[in-house]
C-alpha cells in the first residue's frame, strides 16, 4: 500500500510539473515563483513571509508610502498576479507554495480611491512590488479589502531572505502612516461596516463655510463655545508651557432644531487645517478607530452627533451598552497634551450616562442651545428672508407669533411665504408671510410644527416646557443642568465649565 501511494504521489508531482511547463509554454508568461526566486536570490518557497493588516481608511496612505519607499530603487518593478478569481483567495504564501497550482505573472489590479472631497488616486489593489531595501531584495504583495473574497481589510505581505529586513520595512511603513496621511486637515466621516471597524472606510466631506454672523444663538453662547474649542487650540503652546492639558470634551444640548449642528458647522468652518471626524448613527460604532485617528492627526476634532444613542444612562433599564464603554475609553485614552476635542450633541441631556458627564476630563463644558427668544426669532427670519422682500414690521410680527419656533421652523416659514406668492403668480410680499404664519401656526399643521421644532401656542415664550417651568440658563456654570419647575428639579450632574 505504501509503495503504491509513493508511486501515486510521484506521478502526481510529475503531472503538476508538466502542467506548469505546458502553461508557461502556451501563454508565454513568466512563472510567478520563478520571478520571485530570481529576485530574492533563493527559492521563494523557502523564504519567510511577514504580513501586516492595514485599516481600510489608511489604504491610500499605504499605497503612497509603498510607492515612495520602492522608488528609492531605480530598478523597482510592479507586477501583477495572473489567473482568474482564484488569485483573489490566495495569500503570498499560497502563491509561492503553489497550493492552488502554478501561477503566472500578469497586470496589477488598481482601485480608484478618494483622497479628498474632489480628488482621487489609483492605488494598487492587487500587485507585487519588487525592489531592494537596505541592500536586500524584497517582494511585497499589496492587497485591498475585498469582503466578497473574505478580506475585510487591506494587508501587505513581505517576502525577504532575511526576516529582519522585512520587519524593518514594515516598521518604516508604520512610522510613515503615523506621521503622514491624506486625512490630515480633512473633514471625514466613517462608513458603517457590519463586520467591524477594520472594514470601515471614510467619506471625505467639504469643509463648511459658515461665518459666525449666520449662527443665531443667545448672546455669549457661541463665543464661549468658540473659546473652549478654538481658543485652546490657538494657544496650545502657551497652555502646555504652563502645564495645562489640551484634550477637552464639549457637550451641546437642547431641543431638536435649535442650532447644535449649525454650531458644529461653524466650528468646522473656523478650524481650517484641523482634522475632523464626524460620527453619527451607525458610524458611532467606529468611535475607537476615530479616537486613534484623531490622536495621530492632531490637532483634531471628533464630533459625536446624538451621543445619547450610545451613552444613555444604564439605570434607564437598557443595561450595559458596549459602545458607551468605547466612548469612555476613547475620552480617557488620550494624553493630556493631545490637541483633540470631543464635540458631542444631544437632544436628551437628561438621559446621558453619568459616567460620561460627571468625571472631569470627559465633558468639561456643557452648553445649552435653547429655543430662540423673540429677538433671535427675528434675527433668524432676517437671515433667511430674501433681502428687501418683507418689511421690518411683517418680520417682527411673524417673530412674535411664532413662539417656540426653531431655526428650521423660521427657514420653512420663509419658504412657505415665497411658495404662496409663486402659486398666486405674485411677487412675495408681507401678506404672503402673514398667511404663512397663520398656516404653520394653525391647528392643522401641528405635526409639521412638531417636526420643525415648535410647541405651538402658550403663555410662556418657550411653550415646549411643561406648564409653570422655566429653562435653566443657557450655559452650564454649576454642577448640574436641567429643567427647574414647581414640582422640583431634574438634574444631570456636570463638572464646572
Amino acid at each position: 500500500m505504501d509503495e503504491k501511494l509513493g508511486e501515486f504521489l510521484a506521478n502526481f508531482n510529475r503531472a503538476i510539473e508538466l502542467a506548469r511547463t505546458h502553461t508557461a509554454e502556451n501563454d508565454g508568461r513568466e512563472h510567478l515563483v520563478d520571478v520571485l526566486t530570481a529576485h530574492v536570490g533563493v527559492a521563494a518557497a523557502d523564504v519567510p513571509i511577514v504580513s501586516q493588516d492595514i485599516p481600510v481608511h489608511r489604504f491610500a496612505d499605504l499605497d503612497i508610502a509603498m510607492e515612495t519607499i520602492a522608488a528609492r530603487d531605480p530598478g523597482a518593478r510592479l507586477i501583477g498576479v495572473g489567473g482568474g478569481q482564484q488569485r483573489q483567495h490566495q495569500s503570498l504564501s499560497d502563491l509561492v507554495q503553489e497550493g492552488f497550482g502554478p501561477v503566472g505573472i500578469g497586470q496589477p489590479d488598481f482601485l480608484n480611491l478618494a483622497i479628498g472631497p474632489e480628488r482621487s488616486r489609483d492605488v494598487v489593489a492587487l500587485g507585487l512590488r519588487l525592489f531592494t531595501y537596505e541592500g536586500i531584495p524584497l517582494a511585497v504583495l499589496q492587497r485591498a479589502a475585498n469582503p466578497q473574497y473574505g478580506r475585510s481589510g487591506p494587508d501587505v505581505a513581505v517576502l525577504a531572505r532575511e526576516r529582519e529586513a522585512a520587519v524593518r520595512f514594515l516598521a518604516e511603513i508604520q512610522e510613515d502612516l503615523r506621521t503622514n496621511s491624506i486625512l490630515r486637515g480633512q473633514v471625514v466621516s466613517f462608513a458603517f461596516d457590519p463586520y467591524g471597524q477594520q472594514g470601515a472606510g471614510v467619506t471625505f466631506l467639504a469643509r463648511p463655510s459658515l461665518p459666525a454672523g449666520e449662527v443665531i444663538l443667545p448672546d455669549g453662547v457661541l463665543d464661549r463655545v468658540g473659546r473652549h474649542v478654538l481658543g485652546i487650540a490657538a494657544n496650545r503652546d502657551v497652555l502646555l508651557s504652563h502645564g495645562q492639558h489640551l484634550k477637552r470634551g464639549v457637550l451641546l444640548y437642547g431641543p431638536p432644531g435649535t442650532g447644535k449642528t449649525h454650531t458644529v458647522r461653524h466650528l468646522l468652518s473656523a478650524s481650517e487645517g484641523t482634522t475632523a471626524v464626524l460620527l453619527a448613527g451607525n458610524s458611532l460604532h467606529a468611535v475607537g478607530e476615530a479616537a486613534r485617528l484623531a490622536r495621530a492627526m492632531a490637532p483634531s476634532m471628533v464630533i459625536l452627533e446624538d451621543i445619547d444613542l450610545v451613552a444613555e444612562d444604564r439605570n434607564m433599564g437598557h443595561g450595559p451598552q458596549p459602545l458607551l464603554f468605547e466612548v469612555l475609553d476613547a475620552l480617557d485614552g488620550l494624553d493630556a497634551d493631545a490637541d483633540v476635542v470631543f464635540l458631542m450633541t444631544t437632544n436628551r441631556a437628561e438621559a446621558l450616562e453619568r459616567a460620561l458627564v460627571q468625571r472631569p476630563g470627559r465633558v468639561d463644558l456643557a452648553v445649552e442651545i435653547p429655543l430662540p427668544d423673540a429677538g433671535n426669532r427675528l434675527r433668524l427670519l432676517e437671515l433667511y428672508a430674501p433681502a428687501g422682500v418683507f418689511s421690518a414690521a411683517a418680520l417682527g410680527s411673524a417673530a412674535e407669533q411664532s413662539v417656540g419656533a426653531t431655526a428650521s421652523f423660521a427657514r420653512e416659514l420663509v419658504r412657505r411665504a415665497v411658495l404662496r406668492a409663486v402659486d398666486a403668480g405674485q411677487a412675495p410680499a408681507d401678506e404672503h408671510l402673514a398667511a404663512a404664519v397663520q398656516e404653520l401656526m394653525g391647528q392643522g399643521e401641528a405635526l409639521t410644527r412638531s417636526l420643525l421644532g415648535t410647541g405651538g401656542g402658550g403663555d410662556s415664550d418657550d411653550p415646549g416646557l411643561p406648564h409653570g417651568q422655566e429653562p435653566h440658563p443657557g450655559v452650564s456654570t454649576g454642577y448640574s443642568f436641567g429643567w427647574v419647575g414647581q414640582g422640583g428639579a431634574s438634574y444631570v450632574p456636570l463638572p464646572r465649565a
